[in-house]
């Protein structure tokens, strides 16, 4: 079993849904999982999460949405070492924009940067072929996260 701190970027609730969504799923795999829709960097290091799940929408010229950035901000100022622990992100977007998963690619770079270990590669969910992202959500999910129960 892992405790998975789960941080939501979500412009109109797309990203909050497959959060949700997520929730029951990682708990049904026998995870501890805590979701955070407004993250504040000090109430996830408190959890003291095995893994770090980001589920974000993108939102203007590739910008992290207004309840995420915040706690991106936070991390990059203080930069928090993850020492090799394991992340996730997934990452909603719009492909016929040239910054297409902007928002989900700065996440990733700055928890690569702060040493976290990818997971998987970061999912990128494009809305242009999918209107409910849940549905290639939550069966990666289920594949990335049930080889840790």
């Amino acid at each position: 079993m892992a405790k998975i701190a789960v941080m939501v970027g979500s412009v109109y609730g797309a990203a909050i849904y497959v959060a949700e969504q997520a929730q029951p799923l990682l708990s049904g795999l026998g995870h501890e999982v805590r979701l955070y829709e407004e993250p504040k960097l000090d109430e996830v290091q408190a959890f003291n999460a095995d893994i770090w799940l980001v589920i974000s929408s993108t939102t203007g010229q590739g910008d992290i949405p207004d309840n995420l950035l915040p706690f991106y901000l936070d991390v990059q100022n203080r930069f928090p070492l993850l020492t090799g622990k394991q992340f996730a992100v997934i990452a909603l977007g719009d492909s016929s924009y040239d910054t297409f998963c902007g928002a989900g690619e700065q996440l990733r770079d700055l928890l690569l940067e702060i040493q976290g270990a990818e997971l998987s590669p970061m999912l990128r969910i494009d809305a242009g072929e999918t209107l409910e992202p849940e549905t290639i959500a939550l069966p990666w999910l289920k594949q990335q996260f049930s080889a840790l129960s």
